[in-house]
């Protein structure tokens, strides 16, 4: 039974909606794209320029605290109303402050990181400072490039470059 937006999007995503008489391929992708942009839209924080949010090298201290205590085990855990059908708690939750900033950290939930296998690797920071000025980055592992294999904030790739150019240069 599909009783809310998160079970419609979990069906499109499964493929039990291609079941339904009438819902091919071409309209199952549309669904998908549409509820994409609803949820989205809902959950979407405007990013702020680099130059006024936190930096990279904070970013990256923050989702490091966040991988280790996730792996740990040392973490809350909540569950997820999209793509969990069985309605667990399995998404490791983690609140934090440096200076002014606080944040929320958790993995990717998003149809993207289920379909790349990426739900322990994409992690999403939000954050808002004490001013109520919000940003949300997401922190992946790089797969090509000249930062191959290295943790990378979206959408500040720049900086990030700058960043481990700075570490490799410390003897």
């Amino acid at each position: 039974q599909l009783d809310n937006l998160e079970a419609l999007e979990t069906a499109a995503h499964d493929g039990r909606l291609e079941a339904v008489p009438g819902v091919g391929p071409r309209r199952a992708a549309a669904v998908r794209a549409t509820l994409a942009s609803i949820l989205g839209r809902s959950r979407t924080i405007r990013q702020r320029r680099a130059a006024d949010g936190p930096g990279v090298e904070l970013l990256l201290d923050v989702d490091r605290e966040y991988r280790e205590q996730a792996t740990a085990g040392r973490l809350p855990v909540i569950a997820p109303k999209r793509f969990n059908p069985e309605g667990k708690a399995w998404l490791p939750i983690l609140h934090t402050q440096r200076g002014d900033w606080h944040f929320t950290v958790l993995y990717s939930n998003t149809a993207r990181a289920h379909e790349l296998g990426r739900t322990q690797d994409w992690v999403v920071v939000y954050g808002y400072d004490d001013h109520q000025q919000e940003v949300q980055y997401t922190v992946v592992t790089e797969t090509r490039g000249p930062l191959l294999g290295k943790r990378v904030v979206r959408g500040l790739e720049a900086a990030c470059r700058a960043f481990y150019q700075r570490q490799d240069s410390i003897p």
